[in-house]
């Protein structure tokens, strides 16, 4: 069994030139747009209710953040420890769109220059899976990624729909996962899948 015990914040930058050094853990990239979850999952999944602000107000982060996040299997004892990197929310209206243009090149830049960046994570509304903003991240990312990373979707709140429509979204994406991060329902999969890609990538290198 693969569990997360400790997660910890350390630090926040407003672009890939103030990002710690290059030569540090892999890190995973949790993506998202605005009120999807993905504080909500963040602390889910770290067991630590106020790891990620879960802020009342959709985009109002616009910085970078990195905790580094403990796993350990039960079955040996065995440690390792990744980075997870919380990125700023896109396609906000809210915002100027000088400020939205700089916000959104950052994370484009990130992406795509980002090489210790090992899994993204790109999270979806259960309730909205077919908007074009989510479908222009995805094919970003089947883009920019090169043959070491690796691509996760994931569809948060699915305690919102009821067993046919989650039927109906599992024949839709079949390669993607259902969690709720208020029931913690998929939350230990997730950690699992974590671990396995990163541990079979260090065993590669």
């Amino acid at each position: 069994m693969i569990e997360i015990v400790d997660a910890k914040f350390i630090t926040s930058a407003p672009n890939i030139d103030a990002a710690p050094p290059s030569d540090e853990q892999n890190e995973v990239v949790f993506m998202a747009r605005s009120n999807v979850g993905k504080s909500s999952l963040l602390n889910a999944l770290t067991n630590h209710k106020g790891l990620a602000k879960v802020s009342s107000t959709p985009g109002k982060t616009r910085l970078i953040n990195y905790f580094d996040v403990t796993f350990i299997n039960r079955e040996d004892s065995t440690k390792s420890i990744a980075k997870f990197v919380d990125l700023p929310g896109f396609g906000y209206a809210k915002v100027a769109k000088s400020i939205k243009y700089d916000w959104e090149k950052n994370l484009t830049d990130y992406i795509a220059s980002r090489k210790q960046i090992k899994i993204f994570i790109h999270l979806v509304d259960c309730r909205h899976p077919f908007l074009e903003i989510d479908k222009s991240v995805s094919d970003f990312l089947l883009e920019c990624a090169n043959p070491t990373q690796h691509i996760i979707q994931i569809f948060t709140k699915i305690d919102k729909l009821n067993q046919k429509e989650q039927n109906e979204l599992r024949r839709d994406f079949p390669n993607a996962l259902m969690v709720s991060s208020s029931k913690k329902k998929g939350m230990a999969k997730i950690v699992t899948l974590i671990y396995d890609i990163l541990k079979e990538d260090e065993n590669e290198d």
